[in-house]
């Protein structure tokens, strides 16, 4: 799962039948710092997302397709929650061993 920051939506006039009555939106990929990391993608929408909201993605096609409904459809990455807040520590802490 990446986190993400919608910046746009996409307007497809025609789109595969699967992709009917759903919105797609245009997500810029965030790092842990809440900073952009990569390219932004196209993510079709299962949460009701707005331009501005972070947001929770799946990029695996299964998890994505079921995650909208729509399996067996051409779906590649999905928009799957709206993140109220995401807390990480500053620095990991060390693996401690086990005895």
């Amino acid at each position: 799962m990446i986190l993400g920051r919608v910046v746009g939506a996409v307007v497809a006039t025609r789109k595969h039948p699967s992709h009917e009555a759903r919105k797609l939106l245009l997500v810029q990929p965030l790092d842990l710092a809440g900073g952009d990391d990569g390219a932004a993608l196209v993510a079709l929408d299962a949460v009701d997302a707005g331009v501005g909201d972070r947001v929770l993605l799946v990029r695996e096609g299964y998890s994505a397709m079921t995650a909208v409904g729509r399996p067996r459809s051409p779906i590649s990455t999905a928009v799957i929650g709206v993140v109220d807040t995401a807390d990480c520590a500053a620095e990991p802490e060390p693996a401690r061993r086990k005895r």
